[in-house]
């Protein structure tokens, strides 16, 4: 008998978790960051839900934060095992563990000192940069297609997911069932990285569902619609912030822009991405060729370097960071976090949100209770730091640059599967209405038991 637990990403889109129990084994996919409002997503983020000792492994789709995030707070809770992952994966995790470590230091600092003088309680952080470290000796890195085993009749494999860099389906074998956890699925000819694999004929399905009622705008009209917001805003002088993953997202939008430049279609406009974290990230893409798509593996064998480009400069120092807040001229900022819930952004959106000059491009998904879902969503007022501003900035919303597979992605997926050997599907890491509309769609393709499993919920399989 093989059972499941759902303890993340259930009916929403971060903190991924889930518990499988085989062979007398548990084996945990992923232990990620909740991203939300910030009280609940705080005291989630702290609580570990089952007991760590007793996990025997635990396997790694991607590096994103909402995957990776509280690895370091399992280590502390006392989990043993390995931690299997792409190289790749490896890589970018360590980076960004300590980085979010380092956040989240700067971000409560900044907070403790508002609370100070107004007499309120202060906050600490949920761990530090020591902590971070503690996760790397766990790890073991698996290539694509290399299988390997868990336990007693229990092996699994690693399948490209097209999502970012070194992401990966993860394919359970179980006594003779195969069960398929999607991860992150991504879609065909992104920037930079390899399409998604096609995985045919499993018995079981964990998939993601992020954009399970919405289609994205095709991926080769993003550089035309970019470069008209460059030249609008350039036009009457003002800022274009742009929050973006520092894995994934950068590079692809500095990857189009150096595109740009390079067919003369750029103004004379400069651009700094202001997070050391996505300097780092740059650094370890140049490391990992195995993963790029054709184009970009061009570049790079031809000694190009499309993510460096003379106009581009990558910002280190917080002083030049707080020296980009007093620019007048006309200039983009790239700058993390993606959902605008930690790190220097918050910093620039503080400075530039009430100029209506001034415009947020939004070019990644944000969650529910996430600062940049209310500025997706285009209120009026938004708290930044527990301060009030009124948004009269012009908001963008770019989803061309999306790097998760949407309705139409999600239903091929499905397409590659038999309705008579795929005994259930669960749905997960999507809020409600996109689950629900995806569950239909599954419906009338013939799975008949789809299920939207809740945080806490379990399931059993044949």
């Amino acid at each position: 008998m093989i059972k499941i637990e759902f303890w993340g990403a259930a009916k929403t889109v971060t903190g991924s978790k889930h518990l499988i129990h085989a062979n007398g084994k548990r084996i945990l996919l992923e232990y990620g960051m909740f991203q939300g409002h910030r009280e609940e997503a705080e005291r989630l983020n702290r609580e570990v839900p089952f007991p760590a000792p007793l996990v025997d492994a635990l396997l790694l789709s991607h590096a994103h934060i909402d995957h990776s995030g509280m690895l370091p707070v399992f280590i502390k809770k006392g989990y043993k095992g390995k931690i299997y992952a792409t190289p790749a994966t490896i890589d970018l995790v360590k980076i960004l563990l300590q980085d979010s470590a380092k956040v989240q230091e700067k971000d409560i600092e900044y907070v403790n000192k508002k609370h100070h003088k107004k007499g309120l309680p202060l906050k600490r952080v949920i761990y530090t940069v020591e902590d971070a470290f503690k996760v790397f000796p766990h790890f073991v890195e698996k290539n694509y297609h290399e299988v390997f085993e868990l336990g007693e009749n229990i092996k699994a494999e690693f399948f490209d997911a097209g999502h970012i860099l070194g992401s990966s389906q993860i394919i359970l074998y179980i006594n003779d069932k195969k069960l398929c956890f999607t991860g992150d699925l991504g879609r065909k000819n992104l920037p930079v990285i390899r399409d998604p694999e096609e995985i045919e004929e499993v018995d079981y399905v964990i998939s993601e569902a992020t954009y399970g009622a919405r289609t994205h705008k095709p991926i080769t009209e993003a550089k035309e619609h970019l470069r008209r917001i460059i030249e609008r805003v350039y036009e009457r002088k003002g800022k274009i912030i742009i929050p973006a993953f520092s894995v994934g997202r950068t590079q692809g939008i500095v990857l189009l822009l150096h595109e740009l430049m390079e067919e003369g279609k750029l103004p004379d406009i400069p651009i700094w991405v202001d997070s050391p974290l996505s300097a780092n990230v740059t650094e370890i893409f140049k490391k990992h060729p195995e993963c790029f798509d054709e184009e970009t593996y061009w570049y790079i064998v031809n000694h190009e370097n499309p993510f460096g480009f003379e106009r581009l400069k990558y910002v280190q120092s917080v002083e030049e960071s707080k020296a980009l807040n007093h620019v007048k001229e006309s200039c983009i900022i790239i700058s993390a976090s993606g959902m605008c819930e930690g790190g220097r952004v918050l910093h620039h959106l503080k400075n530039s949100i009430e100029d209506p000059k001034n415009l947020i491009l939004i070019v990644g998904f944000q969650a529910k209770g996430t600062l940049g879902r209310r500025i997706r969503e285009k209120e009026k007022i938004v708290r930044i730091f527990g301060e009030e501003y009124e948004r009269k900035a012009e908001v963008e919303v770019m989803d061309e640059f999306s790097a998760h597979a949407d309705k139409n992605d999600l239903i091929n997926f499905f397409k590659k599967q038999n309705p008579k050997k795929l005994k259930k599907i669960f749905l997960v890491h999507g809020e409600n209405e996109e689950i629900e509309s995806l569950k239909i769609t599954l419906m009338d393709m013939g799975f008949k038991e789809v299920y939207v499993p809740e945080r806490g919920d379990k399931a059993e399989l044949d």
